[in-house]
């Protein structure tokens, strides 16, 4: 099992947490805990564990950790993702509203 390191979040989670949040999301930080992720998006009734990692930051440093490629690889759910931009945040709060309106579909 990879190893775990301090958690620092990305200089721009706290830019990406604020606009998530303006467009209607909530956001819990996780990134504190051990293998955690970064935090978890709720939308619609739907919930995305998060990795957000800073675009300008060099490409090396963009990169999973190990402890975070364990977390992607062997968790059960909802598949994590890796957001940069805010173009990222309204993508994936998109996908989830779409995701919300299919299961309304099947609901009626």
């Amino acid at each position: 099992m990879a190893k775990w390191q301090a958690a620092r979040a990305d200089n721009n989670q706290t830019m990406l947490v604020e606009y998530l949040r303006k467009l209607g999301a909530s956001f819990q930080h996780t990134h504190t805990v051990p293998g955690a992720l970064d935090g978890i998006v709720g939308f619609r009734d739907i919930d995305q564990r998060v990795e957000i990692k800073n675009p300008a930051r060099p490409k090396s440093t963009q990169k999973l950790t190990d402890m975070e490629k364990s977390t992607f690889s062997t968790w059960k759910g909802r598949p994590p993702i890796v957001i940069f931009t805010k173009e990222d945040c309204k993508a994936l709060l998109k996908k989830l509203h779409a995701e919300r309106m299919a299961i309304n579909k099947l609901e009626l």
